[in-house]
């Protein structure tokens, strides 16, 4: 194993101790008082994490609906429940709200909440094309919020290993980033019901759902590609529901794969001239494993959170208090988001039905 890896695979555990130890700091233990936006089982995870971060308090939730409202509202200990945005954005006791709705809701909802005054903390894809992340964001700089994307995967302590240990492999040749996840919703589709996560007026897919993960990834690590080659296939009538896409960096290559009809175990690998690593999975990284050219693989040891969205609301709360820059988050959400746009073209995906003979059909 040669020198440059051991020292890369050493700072990497180093920078994850660092890392850990970040966090809880600022504010001088202030609450930071949230609402919740959103019903489906990411809101309770969410909240499973925020939790654990002494300044996080449950100030309210909104869901559309009563009934799901007032169940969260109970579960999770909220003091009030709205059905109203408007009413939310109007609530002064409100410092920050989490948006966990569909896709195409993300951009308006944030932009009405910042406009009131509130720092966003939302899911991803945070907007459906760059337009519309930049009105967004021009949103939260007139207004003088911080507005974060939450995306597991950057606040992830592995990834932060990863990024540390990529400096040992030498001269990096290749990549594979792959998340494939059967979708618990795809039966329905088959009986002939079309919930949110397969009708593609909500912004959703294999794509802007799950294959973002694997675009984050790729942007994190290594930057903008300088081209792209992608393909996918549509559902009948419905969404983009498997991809893949090929990234050019020079003399190096990524290829990432995503599908929202099979389960795939593959780690993560990039893969260099001196060794290569193995992580994943790629939407919430858990392990690390160096592979060294000619030496025996060691795994980094890792202490992640069960309820690793603790990160991303340590991380958001710091950059509200002002003692976190967000410069690096928005400059892998936008370039994340040109790689999408530029996907999107290649493959059609305008977020509308489409049927056989309009692109590749799976059935």
């Amino acid at each position: 194993m040669s020198k440059d890896v051991l020292r890369a695979f050493s700072l990497a555990k180093l920078r994850v101790i660092r890392y850990n130890l970040r966090g809880n700091k600022g504010g001088e233990g202030n609450p930071m008082r949230f609402a919740t936006i959103g019903s489906n089982f990411i809101v309770e995870n969410f909240l499973a994490g925020a939790r654990l971060h002494r300044e996080f308090v449950l100030e309210a939730v909104y869901s559309r609906s009563p009934e799901k409202v007032r169940r969260l509202c109970g579960a999770w200990g909220a003091k009030r429940a709205y059905t109203s945005l408007e009413a939310l954005a109007a609530d002064p006791d409100i410092d920050a709200v989490y948006i966990a709705s569909p896709n195409v809701c993300h951009a308006a909802q944030a932009i009405q909440m910042m406009r009131a005054g509130k720092h966003v903390l939302c899911e991803k894809p945070m907007a459906l094309c760059s337009e519309e992340l930049t009105r967004m964001y021009t949103a939260a700089d007139e207004n003088g919020v911080v507005l974060l994307e939450a995306m597991r995967s950057a606040h992830s302590p592995a990834t932060a290993a990863v990024r540390q240990a990529l400096g040992g492999l030498g001269t990096l040749r290749h990549a594979d980033l792959s998340y494939c996840q059967y979708s618990s919703r795809y039966p329905r589709w088959q009986q002939g019901v079309v919930l949110n996560a397969f009708d593609p007026s909500m912004g959703g897919g294999a794509l802007m759902d799950i294959g973002v993960y694997c675009v984050h990834m790729m942007v994190m690590l290594f930057g903008p590609p300088r081209a792209i080659e992608a393909k996918g296939a549509f559902l009948p009538g419905s969404i983009d529901a498997v991809g893949s896409v090929h990234a050019q960096y020079g003399g190096f290559t990524v290829d990432l794969r995503y599908s929202k009809l099979y389960d795939s175990h593959q780690l993560c690998e990039v893969a260099g001239e001196e060794g290569a690593l193995a992580f994943g999975p790629v939407g919430a990284p858990r392990m690390v494993r160096l592979l060294p050219r000619g030496g025996r693989p060691r795994e980094l040891g890792l202490e992640i959170l069960p309820q690793d969205m603790y990160y991303e609301v340590r991380d958001f709360i710091a950059l509200a208090r002002g003692a976190l820059g967000g410069a690096l988050y928005r400059r892998w959400s936008c370039q994340a988001m040109q790689v999408l746009d530029a996907v999107r073209a290649q493959v059609k995906i305008d977020f509308c039905g489409h049927m056989p003979g309009e692109g590749w059909s799976l059935l």
